[in-house]
């Protein structure tokens, strides 16, 4: 056996005579990963809002305010639909908590790739139903409860992962960030790529989603999203 090998106090090898860091740093970095899924909830906004009724399925804080607007009698808006949002999130945010306690003392990679390839299977249910039954009136229910279960779902592990400036549907302290820690701030400016990134995948990621909605139907744009979050799951590695 090689001087590099298992004798390494920081190279433990597993029964196959792998480097247990090794299987973790496999695949793509988290921070690509997190900034893939922030170009992914750009597009899952842009179906909800635009094309489930003004409500949000990933940004809960424009949700809350949705409801207030829905409560106040404001044209255009649901409190059924933003009510169903709301509740989704919160029960698929529960049960990515479980899924933290279960998995997150283990390998991060397998952790974060099983809880990715769940919300893949998600939107592509929903990208199912959209392209069966477009019209129907239920239709907009199981879209907004499949997708919102989903973003809570992502938002619970992401959460859990704890990638600095990262979170993957808001951006209010992304940006508060970028502006107070920058050098015109007094900062010193050194999350500034990783924060802008973020804003410009959203803003991607809502255009693109637009763009789809409107040429092409709700269909499309989740089937986007499916197949993206799928890459990602089979990508992901367990390194920031």
């Amino acid at each position: 056996m090689s001087a590099d090998s298992s004798e390494s106090p920081e190279s433990p090898e597993s029964a196959e005579g792998t480097p247990a860091y090794d299987r973790e740093a496999r695949g793509l970095r988290l921070v690509t990963v997190l900034l893939g899924l922030t170009v992914v909830s750009g597009l899952i906004d842009a179906v909800s809002y635009l094309g489930l009724g003004h409500v949000f399925t990933a940004n809960m804080t424009g949700n809350v305010v949705v409801l207030g607007f829905a409560a106040a009698g404001a044209p255009g808006f649901s409190v059924p639909h933003t009510l169903a949002s709301l509740g989704f999130f919160l029960v698929g945010a529960a049960v990515g908590g479980r899924v933290a306690v279960r998995l997150g003392g283990g390998s991060r990679r397998t952790w974060a790739r099983l809880t990715l390839a769940a919300e893949a299977v998600l939107l592509g249910a929903s990208a199912a139903v959209a392209f069966a039954a477009p019209e129907a009136t239920a239709t907009v229910y199981v879209l907004i409860a499949v997708t919102a279960f989903a973003m809570g779902l992502r938002n619970a592990t992401v959460r859990r992962l704890g990638v600095p400036d990262l979170t993957t549907t808001v951006l209010t302290m992304t940006l508060t960030g970028l502006a107070a820690d920058s050098r015109a701030g007094g900062g010193p400016g050194t999350r500034s790529p990783r924060r802008t990134a973020s804003v410009v995948a959203m803003v991607a990621g809502a255009a693109l989603g637009a763009w789809l909605l409107i040429h092409h139907g709700l269909g499309i744009p989740l089937l986007v999203t499916a197949v993206m979050v799928a890459v990602l799951a089979a990508v992901a590695s367990g390194r920031e």
